[in-house]
C-alpha cells in the first residue's frame, strides 16, 4: 500500500473512540483522524471536547461526545448521537478501562471489586450491545476491543477479571456477527509509558505499601516483557488502528497481544 493510500485508509468511515480524552484512546482519535476518519470521541470527561477541538483546528473531522460509559442509557444515547449525526457508523474502538487500585485479591474490598469490574468490563459489553443494531442493519461494521495482558499479572485480579471478560466477548461476539458482515476483535497492551493523567483514576493518597505493591506490577509488567520495557502510545495505537481498518479485513475473533512478546 502507498504512502498516500495508507493515509487514506478510513476516507469516508465514521469512527466512535470511547475513553478519548487522553492516552491512547486520544492518541487513536488523531491517528484516524491523520488517515481522513470522521471521528466521535466519547468519553465522560469535559476534557473530550477539548481534544476534538483541536483535531478540528487541525483540518480534521471529529467531535466530542460525554457519556458516562458505565451506564447503558448513556451508552445508548452517544451511539444513537453518532449515528443520528453522520447516517452511520463503521467503528467502533472500545478504550476504556484501567485499573483503579494495585494489590493483592485479599486487599481489596467488595466496593473496589464492584468498581473494577465496572469500570473496565460494563463500558465495553454496553457500547457493544448500544452499536449492534446499526452495524447489523447495515451488514458491516469492526468493533475493537481493548484489552490487556494483564489477564495474567499481579495485583490486579478484578481488573484482570475484567479484561478476561472482553476476551470472552470478543471472541463470541465475533461468531454471533460475522453472519452479518462484522468483525469483532482486541488488542491485548501490556505496560505504556504515557504523560500524567488529566483526570486521576482514583484521588487517593497512596500509603508506602500501596507505593510497594504499585512497584510489584511495574517489575512483573517489566519482567514479563521479551522487550523489558514498557511501550508507548503510538506503539498501542498503531495496532488499534490497523485492527480497525480493511488491512485487516480477514481477521476476526482474535485478540492480538501488543506487550513486547509478553502474550498475557
Amino acid at each position: 500500500m502507498t504512502e498516500s493510500a495508507l493515509s487514506r485508509r478510513f476516507h469516508g468511515k465514521v469512527v466512535v473512540v470511547t475513553g478519548s480524552a487522553q492516552g491512547i484512546g486520544m492518541t487513536v482519535a488523531r491517528r484516524l483522524v491523520a488517515e481522513a476518519a470522521t471521528v466521535v470521541l466519547v468519553d465522560r470527561s469535559e476534557l473530550v471536547h477539548e481534544v476534538a477541538a483541536e483535531l478540528r483546528d487541525s483540518g480534521g473531522l471529529a467531535h466530542g461526545v460525554t457519556a458516562d460509559l458505565e451506564r447503558f442509557s448513556e451508552t445508548e444515547a452517544a451511539m444513537a448521537e453518532a449515528h443520528r449525526r453522520h447516517g452511520r457508523i463503521d467503528v467502533l474502538i472500545n478504550n476504556v478501562g484501567g485499573t483503579i487500585w494495585m494489590r493483592p485479591y485479599e486487599h481489596y474490598d467488595a466496593d473496589r471489586i464492584q468498581a473494577e469490574i465496572q469500570r473496565s468490563l460494563f463500558p465495553t459489553l454496553w457500547s457493544c450491545r448500544a452499536v449492534l443494531p446499526y452495524l447489523i442493519e447495515q451488514r458491516s461494521g469492526t468493533i475493537v476491543n481493548v484489552s490487556s495482558v494483564a489477564t495474567r499479572g499481579v495485583n490486579r485480579v478484578p481488573y484482570a477479571a475484567a479484561k478476561g471478560g472482553i476476551n470472552a466477548l470478543t471472541a463470541s461476539l465475533a461468531q454471533e456477527t460475522a453472519q452479518y458482515g462484522i468483525r469483532v476483535v482486541a488488542t491485548a497492551p501490556g505496560g505504556t509509558e504515557a504523560p500524567p493523567r488529566r483526570i486521576a483514576r482514583n484521588s487517593d493518597d497512596q500509603s508506602a505499601q500501596e507505593e510497594a505493591w504499585n512497584q510489584q506490577v511495574v517489575d512483573q509488567t517489566t519482567d514479563s516483557s521479551l522487550m523489558k520495557r514498557y511501550g508507548n502510545l503510538d506503539e498501542q495505537a498503531a495496532p488499534i488502528v490497523f485492527m480497525a481498518s480493511e488491512e485487516a479485513s480477514y481477521i476476526t475473533g482474535t485478540v492480538l497481544p501488543v506487550a513486547g512478546g509478553d502474550l498475557g
